[in-house]
């Protein structure tokens, strides 16, 4: 173990040393008790220390194939100058490549305009929601947004369709959140409590805008960015987002998704953003309507 591993998780660990390896495999050695941190056998949350000997099991890594070229596509454009670009991501495409993912938006950007010397993610929107994603085409661009990212001087507002009746009384969720790895390999997050280790403040401000017999429309501004922030929030509440394949009600979606409606995908939609322009410092207020699939299935309900 050297200093550069040192706090971080066993499984983390062994995922990053055995690259092309499938994290199913790496939990299932783990949890055979193959692997041994000083002779001992260890879980996949063990924190590793500097000096700590990790006995690794013999694991024959796949020969990598080569992985397909990003197709170049563009998205639509909702503001670009040199310094910036603002899209309308759609919902089930990666921002991207990685976990099972050969591409995302980034990469197909970056093969659609080859000559752009830089095109760096700003954030990161889930693949199952659609709408507002930032681009920097500059370092100084991707730094500063960052920053303002960071001390929570931006609005992000997304559209949230729930299933029931909101609690007209709830306006703040403020629960801390956890993010772990499950049995099977995949990140998930759970609400945590005051105090507890690895848990992190999130905030999220909750608005109704229309009601129906089912659902809840809602207008969600976060004032903090955490992994799956929205899902995990509005589940926790009781109200679980309509169509969300991880956290959701998933017999009520696949009714829907069988129905009339043949809605088929989760309603969450990053639909307003207001940052500071990274050169000007002006203010700047990006917007993306509601996609056809969701305007339509609030009419079909309303």
């Amino acid at each position: 173990m050297d200093e550069g591993s040192a706090g971080q998780r066993l499984d983390n660990f062994l995922l990053r040393e055995l690259k092309g390896v499938p994290k199913t495999h790496v939990y299932r050695v783990i949890r055979a008790g193959e692997v041994r941190v000083n002779k001992g056998r260890a879980q996949a949350d063990t924190r590793l220390e500097i000096g700590d000997e990790v006995r690794i099991p013999p694991v024959r890594v796949p020969e990598r194939a080569e992985a397909p070229a990003a197709p170049a596509r563009e998205f639509p454009v909702v503001f670009e100058d040199e310094h910036l670009l603002v899209i309308d991501k759609p919902a089930g495409v990666a921002v991207h490549g990685g976990s099972g993912v050969s591409y995302g938006v980034i990469e197909a950007l970056r093969r659609a305009r080859p000559t752009a010397k830089f095109l760096e993610l700003v954030h990161r929107l889930d693949k199952e929601t659609s709408g507002l994603l930032m681009i920097a085409k500059k370092r100084s661009a991707l730094v500063n947004l960052q920053d303002q990212l960071r001390d929570r001087e931006t609005g992000k507002t997304y559209a949230a369709l729930v299933w029931g009746d909101w609690p007209a009384k709830l306006k703040v969720i403020d629960v801390p959140l956890v993010k772990f790895v499950g049995s099977d390999g995949e990140r998930w997050v759970r609400p945590g409590k005051e105090g507890e280790e690895d848990a992190k403040r999130s905030i999220s401000l909750v608005k109704v805008m229309q009601r129906t017999k089912d659902f809840s429309l809602l207008d969600v501004t976060i004032k903090t960015g955490r992994t799956h922030q929205i899902r995990v929030h509005l589940q926790q509440a009781g109200h679980p987002i309509v169509g969300d394949p991880k956290y959701g009600d998933f017999e009520r979606n696949r009714e829907l998704a069988r129905g009339g409606s043949k809605f088929d995908r989760m309603f969450l939609h990053a639909r307003r953003l207001q940052v500071q322009h990274p050169a000007t410092g002006e203010s700047l207020v990006c917007e993306a309507p509601l996609p056809q699939s969701c305007r339509q299935l609030i009419e079909a309900v309303g």
